[in-house]
Formats: structure tokens, sequence, C-alpha cells
């Protein structure tokens, strides 16, 4: 009876995306909802950036596992994302007119620079999709009792298929549906649960340290890496497509902003239920904990709820997984189709610039499948795909929008010095996150570059970035 119900608000969902895909008439419609989406829309497409497997599976075994500690990436980086993504990003970067965050790094500076941080930032999403097609193998195999392999290609098949028919008009519909579920779900399993076992029984269980929010050691080592946990998602993900092309697709720049900053704040309280929920897990179900930690709240839901909390709750963590997967793949196809190949590409139509968004959707999710199908850390797979963009593309950003003598040698040099040291310090595996090396090459990079650079360019082109 699970599986029938589940699958019947799979086909709802999935439904739900291909009429929207009737929406789509341009790129502009494909890439961006035709910057169209209301307060309400928007909040729950942004909320929606993270709200799935690395939150509900991935983040609950790291608080399961760890305590707070464990979770400070996330939810804790990812909601300070969104909100300085509102507070100082999203009204600059909307009265840009852009259709992707590479345009950004091309209007600013130049062709090769969007280049080169396009190529960054398709390679950042790889890791992001596998990790969202992962969960659906492992959400599958708990449902439908097929392999975990199998599960990872069923459910990227249904992801890449009503991606391709309605790129961002799509994920926002269905982002919005499921949004509403899900917290409506997980409020209720969450009441459910604390009426048979109140929760200060449950933190009673728990060690004394377990709650801790800083570090407990005074080294600088641990204070280092504690500070790299912040902002690895919380710096990182500023400068990503999928970040951008949600909060663009608002109606309005003061849309933009409010949705985000709000998003922000709802994702920071709504990402605690799950952890909450893991904690019950641990406790009623302890051998859950010596399986796969990444199932301690599909296991508790499984074993203690009643036939209507399951199917909401599997139907909904399904959808969204989906729905993250789906916006994933949306991000690098479009930096892809947009920034990579139509520069190459002389007079396209937008019809055929269409058509390329879409098939650079299925090479982004072959891509994606692959990785996928060789790692199973949800965690981690996001957490690295984060650090890639911080160390690469975040410094470029900020400097272009607060320093105007900025040129394109500084951000070139920033992101190839950031990239570089960063791959050298994890080959070292040095005691400090090796992300923070690679955020200080990128910031030298940028100094070396901008001196090497205005050295080189004519005293005209000098006076006018000036100007």
């Amino acid at each position: 009876m699970l599986i029938l119900f589940v699958l019947l608000y799979l086909l709802f969902n999935v439904g739900v995306g291909f009429w929207a895909s009737r929406r789509v008439h341009n790129t502009k419609d494909f890439l961006l909802a035709g910057r169209q989406l209301p307060f309400y829309i928007s909040t729950a497409v942004v909320f929606a950036t993270w709200f799935g497997s690395e939150t509900l599976l991935g983040a609950s075994s790291e608080f399961a596992s760890h305590g707070l500690l464990g979770v400070i990436e996330d939810p804790f980086g990812a909601a300070l994302c969104l909100v300085l993504v509102g507070l100082f990003f999203a009204k600059r970067l909307y009265r840009m007119n852009l259709l992707t965050m590479g345009d950004y790094y091309r209007i600013r500076f130049n062709r090769l620079t969007e280049q080169i941080a396009g190529f960054f930032m398709i390679i950042s999403y790889f890791g992001w999709i596998a990790a969202q097609m992962v969960a659906l193998g492992i959400v599958m195999n708990q449902v439908f009792n097929i392999s975990t392999v199998s599960g990872i290609v069923i459910g990227s098949l249904i992801v890449v298929g009503y991606t391709f028919m309605g790129g961002m008009w799509s994920v926002s519909i269905t982002d919005f549906v499921q949004t509403v579920m899900i917290i409506g779900g997980l409020i209720f399993i969450s009441w459910e649960l604390m009426q048979e076992v109140p929760l200060q029984q449950i933190s009673s269980t728990l060690p004394d340290n377990f709650f801790r929010f800083v570090p407990q050691e005074r080294d600088s080592v641990s204070w280092l890496n504690y500070f790299g946990l912040w902002i690895t998602i919380g710096l990182g993900s500023i400068p990503q497509q999928d970040v951008f092309q949600r909060v663009m697709a608002a109606r309005s720049e003061r849309v933009a902003v409010a949705s985000s900053i709000g998003a922000g704040f709802l994702y920071l309280t709504i990402a605690f239920i799950p952890l909450v929920l893991a904690l019950y897990a641990k406790f009623l179900y302890p051998e859950l904990m010596h399986e796969d930690a990444q199932l301690l709240v599909p296991g508790l839901i499984l074993r203690s709820s009643s036939l209507l909390v399951q199917v909401l709750f599997f139907g909904a963590l399904i959808s969204a997984i989906i729905s993250t997967a789906s916006g994933g793949i949306l991000a690098p196809a479009a930096v892809l189709s947009e920034n990579m190949l139509k520069p190459f590409i002389k007079n396209i139509s937008d019809e055929k610039l269409l058509l390329l968004s879409r098939v650079s959707v299925l090479l982004v999710a072959g891509v994606s499948l692959s990785m996928a199908l060789m790692r199973s850390n949800i965690y981690e797979l996001v957490s690295e795909s984060s650090a890639l963009s911080l160390v690469s593309l975040f410094v470029p950003l900020v400097a272009g929008m607060l320093w105007r003598k900025t040129n394109s040698a500084a951000a070139i040099a920033s992101m190839l010095a950031g990239m570089g040291v960063w791959l050298l310090a994890l080959f070292l595996e040095t005691s400090v996150n090796p992300m923070l090396y690679g955020l200080a090459a990128s910031i030298a990079g940028l100094f070396l570059g901008q001196l090497l650079g205005t050295k080189q360019e004519p005293k005209a082109v000098q006076q006018q970035q000036v100007r």
C-alpha cells in the first residue's frame, strides 16, 4: 500500500512539472522561469535549494553521530549563504539582467574570464548532483525494495525527464508544492513522536558536549577549521548558479531580496526538524546507527509511523530530492550552454539555444550519474562542491562588485591560484582545511594579478576603469 501511494504522489509531482513545462517558450523561461515568480513561490524555490538529501539524510546522520558541531556547514552555513545573498548580492545581480552567473564574469571582466569561471562552475556541480542521485537510490531502496544502484538510475531518469522539458518553471512549481507538503509532514511527524516520547527524555541521554556550538580545543587549527565549516557553504555557494537562478527568477529585485532572506531564516528553522527526528531514531532504534546512518530518519518513519505519515514523508522526501536534483542539473547546464558553447556558435536562434540548453541537461546528468555510482556519502559530496566554488569564484565575484579597479588578469589569477593551491593542499592532506589555503591563495592571486594586469594595460584603459 505504501508503494502504491508513494508512486501516485510521485506521478502527481511529475505531472505538475510537465504541466509547468507548457509555460516554456524561450531560453529565459527555461532558465529563469521568465522572471515571473511571486514572493511566496520565490521563497519556496530558494528554500528548496538545499532542502533535500543533504538536510534530510546527510545532515541528520552527522548530527546524530557528532552533535551540533557536526552540522555547522548545513544548516547553519547554508542559511547564512541565503541571508548574505539577500543582503548584499541579490539587488546588484538582479539589476544586471543576467541569464547565468557566468554572464557576470564576462560583463564585469571579459570572455576569457567567463570561460574559466564557467568551467569551474560546471565541475563544482557534479558532486552536488551526484549526492541527490545517491539519495534517490537510498530512499527508493527503502521504499520499493530495489537495489540502491537501480534506484539511482531510475530516479535520475525521472529527474532528467521533467528538467529537460520544463526547466526552471517545472522546478519552481514542484518546489512550491512539495515545500508545503514536506514542512507540514515534518511538523506532524515531530508532534506525533513528542506525544509518545518527550524531547526532554531524549536529550537527557545525550553526552554533555553534544550541543556544544564552538570547538572545545583552544588551538588555532581547531578554530580555523571551525571557521572553514561556516564558510564552506556560507560563502562558497554564493557564486553558484543554482542559488543565482532561483533568486533571479523573482518578479522584481525587491522580491529577490526578500525571498532570499526569508528563505534563509525558514531553512534554519525547518532544517532542525530532521535533526531532531534523527535523535529519536537513535534513541528508539539504536541498531540503525550500526547500519547506514544516512537512513536514520527514513528508518524511524518506517518503524514507528502510520501509513498516512509514511506516504506523506516518503512522497515528499523523494519529490524534494528530485526537485533539488533538477535545479542542480539545470544550473551547470545553463552555464554550459550559455557561457561555454554559445560563444562558439554564430547567429544561433533562441529556438536552437533552447535546444542547446536541453542537450546540456543530458550531458551534465550523464557525468553526475557516473559519479553517483562511484560515491555514496551525501554530506561529503555536497561539501566538496561548495569548497570548489569558494576557492575559485567567490573572491573575483566580490572584488568585481566592490573594487572598481579590479581587472580581468586579477580575476583569472585569483581563480587559478585558489584552485591550484586547494588541490595541492588536498593532496598533502593538511591539518588545516585545504579550502582555507585555497581561499587565501585566491585572495593573494587577486592582488598579484591586479598588479601585473595594471602594468600591462594601456594608460587609456586604466583611466577608463578609474572613472
